[in-house]
């Protein structure tokens, strides 16, 4: 069969055609047969505020493919590594290798991945590929809805030293807090080392915790002596100046407590009581006076004048109570034979004391007078001490005389063969006295003979003698009398006046 010539044309036409495509075919196959590509899509994580880019690696063809030459920005993509195998195609799938990257903060517009693909049955390796995803969108962390102060949570350490009182306060993970929440640790003085009032604030700090700041360090000192310290949610303005009886607590404000909003924190009990000593500090004095008398010096060595010591003085019918406030004394005078003598005070043992003699007291003195008939003893006491009792013995005669301050008094005895008394003073402590009379020239009347003038032999008394040789004896005399008195005056002076 023959064809027209038009006809065979178009045949000829057609069959070059058909063969044109089918050499461009073939020849597009080695192309196409071994290739790989990559895909990239970003995801922004809200409960971290990262970017997470998810990219997708494919493999069209029936065997491994090695990745080489790789690249990535801004970060590193974990799971791909230059030696990365993407796996072969199969059942007429492509292979995929699913690898991720983390992008944090906005500044980064852009994340890339490039690389090659070698084959290993052949030893093909393609062009490289990249891929590309835009990141313009904002990739925001998404806050935790926001608790109430009754919903929060915290935990806490808290402890107390000789030197102060630490605590720590956090804010339990996840916790979101709708405004800040302020903590405080506060130190006081204490009347006594168990709780007691009143109380009187010593140290105070106080923080806030916020979302941001999530946990507060405090630290206050105590006082060197009893105490108490608080922890408890609140702020500056909610410290408790003086904590008195019937008054304001903190209550179950205070963190670790069983219920309430310090229940919220969970640690040790944020309170505590204790001290070895009073903040306060008694003293008392007393000292003996000449007078007899007894001046109590009372003093308050405390650490504040918040406790004002109430001291009473008691002695017979005497009483007397005196406050005194930190770093002040008073002196109470106990008037002179009142007896024994008891002050008293809170957190202080009695004191008990007795009237002494002191020691440079001026002591009475004593005067011995005598003649042919009598003795007289003089007693006297000085200015400023208290009465003295004499007692004067002469013979077998005693004789107790009380003689007042800045006075004199005597006693008369009737003169005896004993040729000295003796004088005690019972109160004083002091050794007796022994006073030896002086000597009197009884035998001619206690005085001098005279003769009768003229030799005439009457009974009237003669007159004294007169004249040089009797001037000069009285002259003589005198001097021996005062002589004898002086040196009688010191040796007498030597045996009474004395220190006890």
């Amino acid at each position: 069969m023959k064809l027209n010539s038009p006809l065979r044309r178009a045949a000829t036409v057609l069959a070059g055609a058909v063969l044109g495509l089918t050499g461009l075919t073939v020849a597009a196959s080695p192309a196409s047969a071994h290739d790989t590509g990559i895909n990239g899509v970003a995801k922004c994580d809200t409960a971290t505020g990262t970017r997470i880019v998810t990219w997708t690696l494919t493999n069209d063809w029936p065997a491994n493919a090695t990745v080489g030459e790789l690249s990535t920005t801004p970060t590193a993509v974990e799971g791909l590594q230059n030696g990365t195998v993407i796996p072969a195609k199969s059942h007429g799938k492509d292979g995929e290798l699913v690898v991720t990257q983390q992008v944090t903060g906005d500044a980064t517009k852009e994340a890339t991945v490039s690389f090659k693909s070698r084959w290993s049955n052949d030893g093909y390796e393609n062009e490289v590929k990249k891929g590309s995803v835009k990141l313009t969108e904002p990739c925001v962390k998404d806050e935790a809805p926001c608790v109430t102060a009754d919903k929060a949570s915290f935990h806490h350490t808290f402890g107390v030293k000789e030197d102060g009182s630490t605590a720590t306060v956090s804010l339990d993970d996840g916790i979101t807090l709708c405004e800040g929440e302020p903590v405080t640790l506060v130190s006081y003085f204490a009347p006594k080392p168990q709780f007691s009032v009143p109380q009187y604030k010593f140290d105070s700090d106080t923080g806030t915790i916020t979302n941001e700041k999530r946990s507060v360090d405090l630290n206050v000192d105590v006082p060197k002596c009893n105490t108490q310290v608080d922890l408890f949610f609140g702020g500056e303005d909610d410290i408790i100046g003086e904590i008195t009886e019937g008054g304001k607590r903190y209550d179950n404000l205070k963190l670790g407590s069983s219920n309430g909003l310090g229940a919220r924190s969970k640690g040790p009990q944020g309170w505590f009581n204790g001290g070895s000593k009073g903040c306060q500090t008694p003293a008392v004095e007393p000292l003996s006076q000449c007078d007899g008398t007894v001046a109590i010096n009372l003093s308050n060595d405390g650490l504040t004048d918040k406790y004002p010591i109430e001291f009473t003085v008691k002695a017979g019918e005497f009483t007397k109570k005196v406050t005194v406030t930190k770093g002040k004394g008073e002196t109470v005078v106990v008037p002179a034979g009142s007896g024994s003598i008891t002050v008293s005070a809170p957190d202080m043992k009695d004191v008990v004391y007795d009237w002494t003699p002191p020691a440079d007291c001026e002591l009475p003195s004593v005067v011995v007078e005598n003649d042919c008939k009598t003795v007289t003893i003089t007693v006297e006491n000085p200015e400023g001490v208290q009465p003295a009792t004499a007692r004067v013995t002469y013979g077998n005669d005693v004789k107790d005389v009380t003689v007042a301050a800045g006075k004199t008094e005597k006693i008369t005895f009737k003169r005896g063969d004993d040729t000295y008394a003796t004088v005690e003073f019972p109160d004083l402590g002091v050794e007796p006295i022994k006073a030896t009379l002086g000597e009197v020239d009884c035998d001619n009347g206690g005085g001098a003979g005279g003769g009768n003038g003229g030799g005439d032999d009457t009974d009237e008394p003669g007159l004294p003698v007169t004249g040089p040789v009797a001037g000069g004896i009285a002259g003589v005399a005198v001097l021996l009398l005062v002589a004898g008195g002086v040196f009688f005056f010191i040796a007498r002076r030597r045996k009474v006046t004395f220190t006890a």
